[in-house]
């Protein structure tokens, strides 16, 4: 019988003659996602020098904002990962 895989084994995508392998997936889109939270308001904080930018730079914190939100969910994805369990005659 196959042992279950972790919820944070490798993905991976092919792209024509080469592979991406993606390990450890919830933390790789954790920082993903911290990586765009910084630039939201890395770009928020600049276009603030701008007043005629200031509506875009609101925007900016906002989509920050939310995407701090996501954090927490990307983390209970990680510890709540819903697994297809294998049928018993071996056909997924």
């Amino acid at each position: 019988m196959a042992e279950p895989s972790s919820p944070d084994d490798s993905l991976t995508l092919t792209l024509g003659r080469e592979e991406l392998i993606i390990r450890r997936r919830y933390e790789t889109l954790s920082i993903f996602n911290d990586v765009l939270i910084a630039l939201w308001f890395l770009v928020g904080s600049i276009l603030f020098l701008y007043p005629s930018q200031e509506h875009l730079a609101i925007w900016m914190f906002i989509l920050g904002s939310v995407q701090f939100l996501v954090r927490p969910a990307i983390r209970l994805m990680r510890h709540l990962h819903l697994q297809r369990i294998p049928r018993r005659d071996g056909h997924g």
